[in-house]
């Protein structure tokens, strides 16, 4: 199994990123896909999944902000981020079934 997470930059609060990891080596369409992300000195913590059926959870942190989606043509998961504060800057990272992406940095400047 392999994630490429990708989109991560810099941006200023209020603004918008949108995350993307592509999977590969799974059954895309039968699995639930989440974001965790994990801030500078602290843990991971869990930010959306979304289930094979398209069932979505949110951190309360994230709800009414964040939006997570799949496509399984293309084995993709994403993350829209909108409305972004600083305190939303951190690595993000895609999971599934045991497995990690690499990360990708997500910075937001006040």
């Amino acid at each position: 199994v392999q994630l490429q997470a990708s989109g991560g930059g810099l941006v200023q609060a209020g603004g918008s990123l949108r995350l993307s990891c592509k999977a590969s080596g799974i059954i895309f369409k039968f699995l639930t896909m989440a974001w965790y992300r994990q801030a500078p000195g602290k843990q991971r913590d869990f930010v959306a999944n979304i289930t094979s059926a398209g069932s979505t959870n949110y951190a309360d942190s994230v709800k009414d902000r964040f939006t997570i989606s799949r496509d399984n043509a293309w084995r993709t998961t994403y993350l829209q981020m909108n409305s972004l504060r600083p305190e939303d800057t951190a690595v993000y990272y895609c999971y599934v079934r045991g497995t990690w992406g690499q990360g990708t940095l997500v910075t937001v400047s006040s």
